[in-house]
This record gives C-alpha cells, structure tokens and sequence, in this order.
C-alpha cells in the first residue's frame, strides 16, 4: 500500500513539474521579450532626443583675468586685500612708498612756479618796451613838427631881401633848420630801436611761455608718477594668484596679482563637423562638474574666427611634410542666462559639458 501510494505521488510530482516548465519558459521568453522592447523603445526615445543637440565635454568656464603690475619702482608699504576677495572697481588695493615721488612732485612745482614768475616778468618787460616805442614815436611827431617850424623860417629867411635881416639871422635859421632834420632822422632810428627791443621782449615772453609748458608738463608727469603709488582696481572682481607681499621692493611691470573680473561664459570646443546646425542665439543646457545636478541655462553667443590650432603657438603648416587629415575643433562662446549663476561658485578653468539644442 505504501508502495502505490509513493508512485501515485511520483506520478503527480513529474506532471505537475512537466507543466511548470513550459510556464516557466513562457515567462521567461515574455519577460525577455518586453526587456527588448523597453530597450529599443528607450534607445529611440534616446536617439529621438540626442539627435536635437550638439554637446562636447571639451568645455569650461572662462573668464577675463586683469594681471596687475607695477608701474613705478618702490617698497609696498600696505595690502589692502585678502586673498580670493572680491573687489569693487575703483577700490584701493595696494600702496607703495611714495615720499621720493612726492619730492619729485614739490620740485615740479616750485619750478613751475618760477617759470610763471619769469613768464610775468618777460610780460612786464614788454609793457615796458612798448611804452619806450610810444615815447619815440611822440618824439618824432614833435620832431616832425619842429622841422616843420624850422623849413618855414628858413624858407622865409631865403624870399626875405638880404638887407632887410642880418647875416646872422639868416645863419640861426639855416642851422636850426638842418638841426632839426637831424633830430628827426635821431628820432626815427630810436624808434626803430625801440621796436627792436620790442621784438626781443616778445621773444622772451615766448620763451617763457614754453619754458612755463614744460614745467607744467613735468608736474603733470610726477603726479602722474605719484599716483601710481596707488594701484586700485579697474575692474570690480576676485583678487587672486598673489605674488607680493607687504614690504617687498617691486619694479615697473612686475606681476603682483591677478583680478579675475565678474563676467562668466563658457568656452565650448566644438568639432568642426558639429558646427552645420549651431546658430547664435540657441538655448545651452550646462552641466557643471563642480555642481552636479544642476542644469543651467544659457544660450550661444558666437564663434571664434579661426580654430583652436590658428592662434597656437606653433601653428601647424599642412603645405609641409606629410598630411594626415584631422578633425579640428573651434571654440565657441556660451553665455549663461540663469541667475542661479550667483549662487554658486563657477571658477574659470572648471569643466562643464553643454548641450545645444540644434532642433
């Protein structure tokens, strides 16, 4: 009885087993299959929207970096900045000594004062020429007019009948009247002369006049020196990459430190063969290593005139050796246009990808 009983079982054990599998083979083609399909569908899906941007993880931010450099020799005598601080345009950042300077800006001065003396005396002198030449110019109107006094007597003198004047009339009158052509011709020449000194007094006045530029030019240069002692910002931006310190001795041009300005953009090196659909003004998707999950918006702004490998340092010259064809890559110049931007701390050099939408 045992015995039927176990093979009743064995029976009922395999036929149910003999159903399972092919149940189990169904579900398991089934679930194949919809995985297949999930697959194609999501590669469409994927393909459909990928084929509506152009993107490249040969991006990063950028910005424009002011290196600022010394304009005059002297010690830096203050710091007025910490490191990585943000600054306004116009802000006093550094100061150097500037006593020599300023010496050189009261010696300036003083010779320009001297040179606007000298300026006022060459103008007085002419006052005073001119004034000599009015005087020998009424020196000779009243010579003028005794000569012609002394014609009138002399020609009187010669109609008149010898014996009705005396010899010694006739004499006076002659000499006067030779004296005062004398006069006159005298009269002329120190007018003459007059204007002479005129002329030279008007030189000098012009002289001084030049000599009064110049020294205002070398005042304007020493301020112009002196304010170089200060070095503000010319743009508002984070100071960085500090090379000086309180009391170092820096020379004209010598690098102190680096102003990277507020502006942020993108610079995105696209192939070349991606570029048929991207236009300025496309909207950017921007995804930024540093703030992962954060998609930022922006838009292009315009293309370089060239790619990368024109404005290299060694350009390469195809006309020469063996070509090997290679796809070259132009940098392209993505603005952002969220203001998240400012919440965030975007840094030039950081990888980005962006993503043009084309369609």
């Amino acid at each position: 009885m045992d015995e039927l009983t176990q093979d009743v079982r064995r029976e009922t054990l395999g036929a149910s087993r003999r159903t399972e599998r092919p149940v189990k083979r169904l579900l398991g083609f089934v679930f194949g299959a919809l995985v297949l399909v999930g697959l194609a569908v999501g590669g469409t899906l994927y393909w459909l929207d990928t084929r509506n941007f152009e993107t490249t993880d040969d991006a990063a931010i950028d910005a424009y970096t002011t290196q600022m450099a010394s304009r005059v020799a002297g010690q830096v005598t203050k710091l007025l900045f910490a490191d990585n601080e943000h600054v306004k345009a116009g802000q006093v950042l550094l100061l150097i000594d500037s006593r020599d300077y300023q010496a050189k800006v009261d010696q300036a001065r003083a010779q320009q004062a001297s040179a606007e003396a000298m300026l006022q005396q060459a103008q007085a002198q002419v006052a005073v020429q001119q004034a000599a030449v009015d005087q020998a110019s009424a020196n000779v109107h009243v010579a003028e007019a005794d000569l012609v006094q002394a014609r009138q007597d002399y020609e009187r003198y010669q109609k008149i009948n010898p014996s009705a004047v005396t010899r010694q009339q006739v004499d006076a009158a002659t000499a006067t009247y030779h004296a005062d052509e004398a006069k006159l011709d005298a009269s002329r020449q120190m007018v003459g002369g007059a204007q002479a000194q005129l002329r030279a007094a008007q030189a000098q006045v012009a002289a001084a006049q030049a000599s009064l530029q110049q020294a205002r030019a070398n005042t304007q240069a020493a301020d112009l020196q002196l304010s170089y002692c200060t070095i503000t910002a010319p743009v508002s931006g984070m100071v960085t990459h500090r090379t000086v310190s309180a009391g170092n001795y820096v020379n004209p041009g010598q690098a102190l430190f680096a102003l990277v300005q507020d502006d942020r953009w993108v610079t995105a090196n696209f192939k070349e063969t991606q570029l048929a659909l991207i236009r300025p003004g496309q909207a950017v998707d921007i995804a930024v290593d540093a703030v992962p999950g954060v998609t930022f918006h922006g838009k292009v702004d315009s293309f370089q005139g060239g790619t990368g490998t024109v404005f290299s340092v060694l350009p390469s010259e195809n006309a020469t050796g063996n070509y090997v064809k290679i796809v070259q890559r132009v940098p392209v110049k993505i603005v952002f246009d969220d203001p998240r931007t400012r919440d965030y701390t975007l840094a030039p050099g950081m990888s980005v990808v962006p993503s043009v939408r084309v369609r």
